[in-house]
């Protein structure tokens, strides 16, 4: 069921490393590669690849990373501007042409208790994140089955593609498929993850028909979104605090179908949350996926709540 395209995305990852890191990095075997979560970038130390739980070192001529590569490398990124990526930089990370997130470690600058930005860089994650296209045409069909579509929670422990999956079901649910006709989606994008928003335009497919809010909590943007994008559908990204659950019990009962990840081995972990427990007290989410590792796989299994 998993369609990978992790050589290609990690090729387009490997041009954003310091230029002497890059030929190590694209000897790195194939299946290694493929698997690859992150590059790991961090000062006076070697470049290392983050795949399957474990980081790979790769080495180059001239040593470890110096402070001074890891801040040209935060230029090339930002286009040579960083007041221009200020509003994700202060928040620790940078949105990287071709749908890459890079985190971002350093000296904070705080004003008023608030962080305004980062100097100093001290390490960065570059994030391979991946289109699968066709990984949730079943789930997608065994959720839908001819009604109407409800509200799914995507479970998975953390590194097993939570945001792949729903990445790949907002962009079949917008643009439609065989038996399962288009419907507006509406992102609330807190992290800049799903649709990774650069200039005004989403860096990942998530459909014709998809409006993204991007860079703001997701208390907040849900009702925005309800107030100016009429969605048939609302999909946000990993559920950690009380606060968005308001806003996602107030769309579940304006007949607004929810998707979200969190962050659960499986259902019995999922029920031991308090958090959850209380979304299930609002009776927003009927179903779930649950996303185990086989070997280097994965698989999608659809649950009722």
């Amino acid at each position: 069921m998993e369609i990978r395209d992790g050589d290609a995305r990690y090729a387009a990852a490997v041009k954003l490393l310091p230029l002497r890191w890059q030929r190590p990095a694209l000897r790195l075997p194939e299946e290694q590669r493929a698997a690859a979560e992150e590059f790991r970038l961090r000062a006076g130390q070697m470049l290392t690849v983050l795949a399957e739980d474990r980081e790979l070192e790769l080495e180059a001529e001239g040593g470890p990373l110096t402070p001074g590569e890891l801040e040209q490398m935060c230029d090339r990124l930002t286009g040579y501007s960083r007041y221009a990526a200020s509003e994700t930089l202060r928040s620790g990370y940078l949105a990287a042409e071709g749908g890459f997130r890079v985190g971002v470690c350093g000296t904070a600058v705080v004003s008023g208790g608030v962080n305004t930005n980062l100097r100093s860089i001290s390490s960065l994650a570059v994030r391979i994140g991946c289109q699968r296209p066709g990984i949730a045409r079943e789930v997608a069909a065994g959720l839908y089955g001819g009604g109407a579509l409800p509200s799914v929670l995507i479970v998975s422990a953390p590194g097993l593609g939570k945001t792949t999956l729903l990445r790949d079901m907002i962009r079949l649910l917008s643009d439609g498929a065989e038996g399962i006709p288009p419907r507006r989606v509406s992102v609330a994008d807190e992290r800049g993850e799903i649709a990774v928003m650069q200039q005004g335009r989403p860096q990942m497919d998530v459909g014709r028909h998809t409006d993204v809010m991007d860079g703001c909590p997701k208390a907040i943007a849900i009702p925005m979104l309800l107030r100016s994008c009429n969605p048939q559908v609302i999909a946000v990204d990993e559920i950690t605090v009380r606060e968005d659950l308001t806003a996602i019990s107030a769309a579940a009962h304006c007949g607004v179908a929810l998707l979200a990840t969190i962050h659960a081995a499986d259902t019995r972990e999922l029920l031991a949350k308090p958090l959850f427990r209380q979304l299930l007290e609002m009776e927003v989410f009927s179903s779930c996926v649950v996303i185990r590792r086989q070997g280097s796989d994965r698989s999608y299994s659809v649950e009722t709540l």
